[in-house]
């Protein structure tokens, strides 16, 4: 007897066996609002236990340790974690399609990588040198890439597919009030990091637990979730280009990130050196940040949610994503063609603009084109990996910009053009209206 000659079975290139079709259909039932409310909550407290320590709480610690070398440790234990979280995301997404726990698939790598992460944060706030810092460091990113990677796949696990944008969406407020609220953290402990890795670690673990209530996630049946296989796993980085949609949709959202990441990388920098706020305003540079940070922040939160439902509602992807993709690029060009602090307050937010309904409907497009219901976790990692690959190679392209090619105005020229290429390569997904 062959696969195909198994009723309800589908294959799985990781697995020796079968899968029963029931667990891995596309879900037909809309989701109730506790359940989209324990997802948002998820990415909440993962997003302000990463942001809290990446945007202020390492670089102290950092100078804590040697302030003549602050610059170099924060590189270095910033470095190691971005390399830790393009193995995990995808790695532990493998092992959630594999979990056949009685609680479900996604529920035990939720939990575990939010403990794993808030073990690692608390250890922070005691690490007696740099090398534990990185360690530490590395460990929280493995704990939250986890829990992030079991959350995104647990929405197409469960969501269907007319309310995907809006759930993705509303996923996407959550993730941009995390980060807002890991500066809050940040500010409020005024310098004292121990104490704001704490704060982090109680957000991170109280941030999943009415998921782990409200999950009503389907476990495996009996027999399912047997052991990855790592030839399957390392195959599926290459899979993906056998199925050029969700390649396509891989490109666009790399692009669109870079794109983003050129934008706000140097913005400290950009206000000091081209706007000449302290000049110009009497602001320090610093506040600047924090104003068009804040700006961007709530512009993304309402037009995640808009655009999700606009999206649900008319059953289109690639148009709004490609709206969407244009409006970023046009915040690159305000800011390289208008260097004052009104071009910078306009830029922000109409960046916010673009990529809060960027991220809301390229979410549900990317679950509608991937390649294998079996293999949800480790694909939507995949997809992840496009999300932190661009804070790597976004500074390398920035630099030679700003230093080298005509300073702010090229630099975001050609953050613009990389933005559109995104926009361009969306036409290619054929799948998805």
């Amino acid at each position: 007897m062959s696969l195909s000659d198994i009723p309800g079975a589908v294959p799985d290139p990781g697995l020796t066996g079968t899968r029963s079709s029931a667990e891995l259909a596309e879900p037909t039932e809309r989701v109730r609002s506790l359940w989209v409310t324990g997802v948002v909550l998820v990415n909440l407290g993962i997003n302000a236990a990463f942001f809290g320590p990446i945007q202020v709480l390492l670089a102290q610690q950092a100078e804590h340790f040697d302030p003549g070398q602050k610059e170099a440790i924060l590189a270095l234990v910033t470095g190691a974690g971005a390399a830790v979280s393009l193995v995990a995301n995808p790695l532990f997404g493998a092992f959630s399609d594999r979990t056949a726990s009685r609680f479900g698939r996604r529920v035990p790598w939720v939990l575990a990588g939010a403990v794993l992460g808030a073990v690692g944060l608390v250890g922070l706030a005691g690490a007696p040198n740099v090398a534990v810092m990185t360690l530490l460091w590395c460990l929280v990113q493995a704990g939250c890439n986890g829990a992030y990677a079991a959350i995104t796949a647990a929405v197409p696990d469960r969501v269907p597919v007319p309310q995907r944008a809006t759930v993705g969406g509303l996923a996407a407020m959550g993730q941009t009030a995390g980060i807002l609220v890991g500066a809050v953290i940040a500010a409020v402990v005024s310098g004292n990091f121990v104490l704001g890795y704490i704060v982090c670690a109680v957000a991170l673990v109280a941030g999943v637990v009415m998921y782990l209530v409200k999950s009503d996630d389907a476990p495996l049946p009996a027999g399912a979730g047997q052991p990855l296989a790592w030839g399957g796993f390392l195959l599926g980085f290459i899979r993906p280009l056998g199925h050029p949609d969700f390649a396509w949709a891989w490109i666009t959202r790399l692009l669109v990130n870079i794109g983003n990441h050129m934008v706000t990388l140097y913005l400290l920098f950009f206000l000091a050196d081209a706007v000449h706020l302290k000049e110009t305003t009497g602001l320090e540079p610093e506040f600047g940040v924090l104003v068009l940070t804040g700006l961007y922040a709530v512009f993304v939160i309402i037009t995640s949610v808009i655009g999700g439902r606009l999206s649900d509602r008319t059953g289109k992807r690639k148009p709004l994503v490609i709206a969407s993709s244009v409006i970023i690029a046009l915040a690159s060009l305000i800011l390289a063609f208008a260097p004052t602090w009104v071009g910078g307050i306009v830029g922000a937010s109409v960046l916010g603009i673009g990529f809060g309904a960027y991220l809301a409907v390229d979410f549900a497009l990317i679950t509608q084109v991937l390649p294998n219901a079996a293999d949800r976790g480790k694909d939507l990692g995949v997809i992840n990996v496009a999300n932190s690959l661009p804070q790597v190679i976004a500074p390398a392209l920035a630099w030679p910009f700003v230093t080298l090619w005509g300073g702010y105005v090229s630099l975001y020229i050609a953050a613009a053009v990389i933005g559109l290429l995104g926009a361009v390569f969306v036409v290619k997904i054929k799948g998805v209206a």
